[in-house]
């Protein structure tokens, strides 16, 4: 037998380097097996314990998860003891397909990820093929600010969502019908810049894929005090609304270590007190120039998150303001020179969503036979990415969203992977729910504002 020598000078047995049994019988210990076992065998093992244990499946539904997630609860009378989180029923193999399209084309495919915040699905992916390109210092400082101005435009309707969906699932109907009120402001800004509601494939590696059309800047300007007027309305049917306060405070909590040990980002970490924000701690897109607070609260429950939620839409409308100021001295171009890479974007979209207007292909079928060709082999086979890999990451609404790219050296990826916040997130549900009431898991789901389509991807 194995002996080990302590600080003292004493040998012993050294349990960790004999069997099972041996160990038992020299230290006087239980020994543990754990086998696998068909379902039955597990079933009457359970009853024979002669515990009432009765397991509830909560979906796969929408409980406040803008997507299709199944929770399969334990309870014990009104109190959840274990908690488990179903997932895939919403995949779609974003991921997987990006390899098969060219660089471009991929940019269609990742903006359906998230779907309430599409335009930092398209950031981070961009940014990382910018920096494989070598061309992220080349980017025109004009779709830079069009890109802030998106997303945090984007990002005000996504906190919308989460306000509004959390309040309907709680009972509070008119916390819905003014949350997506107020979002339908945001979306007819994107529908006039992007051509839709979501989904845009707007942003583009090398800039965006059209300047803004006139009108726009008149048009958010006009928008942001509408949308004062109606957060403020938010605030006074939620902020101290008793009924509220008694079904958030103290419930959905989870604290600093937990968020460290389990990766959560966005407001989930920062209602922890921890100000975690990567426009400010890995700034991109020059966000590094905006005057903007990073929102913070200590309380680490879901009242705070939704504090956090309103405040944060608050800081997005006074960096849109900044921005469109910037826009409307800055009439630059909104994509990259390199024409090798630039895909047509100071043209009207035309039929195929892609910047391929008839004025162009008039243009460059009158210009030169060179130029038709290169237009031709830059929309069907797409620009070549030298090889290599990135990583690019964005401070989404539901915290960070990073983007790993993978270059062989052709005109696909190799590979494309996501950190998805809402993924991440999602596995705050066990530590958050076990312990309280059923009623509080819909609270503290709603809490953490998981899109499906980002976690299944």
């Amino acid at each position: 037998m194995s002996t080990t020598t302590g600080t003292t000078g004493t040998t012993g047995p050294d349990i960790y380097a004999t069997s099972g049994a041996d160990a038992a019988a020299s230290e006087g210990a239980h020994v543990f097996n754990s086998t696998g076992g068909d379902w039955d065998q597990l079933v009457d093992e359970a009853a024979a314990l002669h515990e009432e244990r009765i397991v509830v499946n909560m979906g796969p539904q929408h409980p406040s998860t803008h997507g299709v997630l199944r929770l399969i609860l334990e309870i014990d009378g009104e109190t959840v003891t274990e908690t488990r989180a179903g997932i895939g029923y919403l995949h779609t193999g974003i991921e997987k397909n990006m390899e098969f399209r060219t660089w471009t084309q991929g940019v269609t495919f990742c903006t359906r990820m998230d779907y309430l915040a599409p335009l930092f699905n398209e950031a981070a992916y961009c940014l990382s093929v910018e920096k494989l390109l070598g061309i992220t210092d080349q980017i025109p400082e004009r779709a830079s600010v069009i890109r802030v101005l998106m997303m945090e435009l984007n990002r005000i309707g996504s906190h919308l969502v989460a306000l509004a969906t959390g309040g309907m699932e709680m009972g509070a109907t008119t916390v819905m019908t003014v949350g997506f009120r107020e979002r339908e402001r945001v979306l007819a800004i994107l529908e006039m810049v992007t051509g839709l509601r979501m989904n845009h494939a707007f942003i583009r590696p090398g800039g965006v894929a059209q300047d803004l059309p006139p009108g726009a800047i008149d048009k958010v300007r006009d928008t942001i005090p509408l949308l004062r007027k109606g957060l403020h309305e938010l605030e006074l049917l939620l902020v101290e609304n008793p009924i509220l306060k008694g079904r958030t405070v103290d419930v959905g909590y989870l604290d600093l270590s937990g968020c460290m040990a389990l990766g959560i980002t966005g407001p989930i970490l920062r209602s922890t007190g921890l100000p975690h924000d990567l426009r400010k701690l890995d700034p991109y897109c020059g966000y590094e120039t905006y005057d903007f607070d990073v929102i913070t609260r200590t309380e680490s429950d879901a009242y705070s998150r939704l504090r956090i939620r309103i405040d944060e839409m608050y800081e997005s409308l006074k960096i849109a303001e900044q921005a469109i100021d910037r826009l409307q001295a800055n009439p630059g171009p909104v994509m990259v020179a390199d024409k090798k890479i630039a895909w047509p974007a100071q043209l009207a979209i035309g039929g195929d969503g892609m910047g391929n207007s008839l004025d162009h292909i008039r243009e460059i079928m009158g210009t030169s036979m060179e130029s038709l060709i290169h237009h031709f082999k830059l929309v069907t086979e797409g620009f070549r990415v030298p090889p290599g890999q990135a990583y690019a990451a964005v401070e989404s609404p539901k915290g960070e969203l990073g983007c790993h790219t993978v270059s062989d050296g052709g005109t696909r990826p190799y590979r494309v992977h996501f950190r998805e916040p809402s993924f991440n997130n999602l596995q705050a549900t066990a530590a958050m729910c076990e312990g309280s009431q059923i009623a509080d898991v819909i609270v503290a789901v709603a809490s953490i504002d998981p899109v499906m389509g980002g976690v299944d991807r």
